[in-house]
């Protein structure tokens, strides 16, 4: 089997994709953070020393939306309608 984004010599190479339908696309990200009590606290008091923790997270997550496809290899850039955090 022959896939898209590889050549006749198994290397990579990007696949042109103007001519795609848009499609409706949902992704749903989560993760785990394992910290100190103490930690825990300052972010929920809002006392950490460097700011709002949780407000600096919703803004660092927009930002990684907006930039996937730097960073991730092969990967198209797409239309965003929104992001949820």
């Amino acid at each position: 089997m022959q896939l898209t984004h590889l050549d006749e010599r198994d290397r990579p190479k990007m696949v042109d994709v103007s001519d795609k339908n848009t499609t409706s696309r949902v992704a749903i990200a989560s993760g785990l953070i394992t910290m100190s009590p103490e930690a825990y606290d300052a972010v929920v008091n809002q006392t950490a020393k460097k700011g709002p923790v949780l407000q600096t997270a919703v803004i660092a997550a927009i930002m990684g939306t907006k930039k996937t496809s730097d960073l991730i290899p092969m990967c198209h850039p797409l239309n965003l309608s929104g992001v949820n955090c």
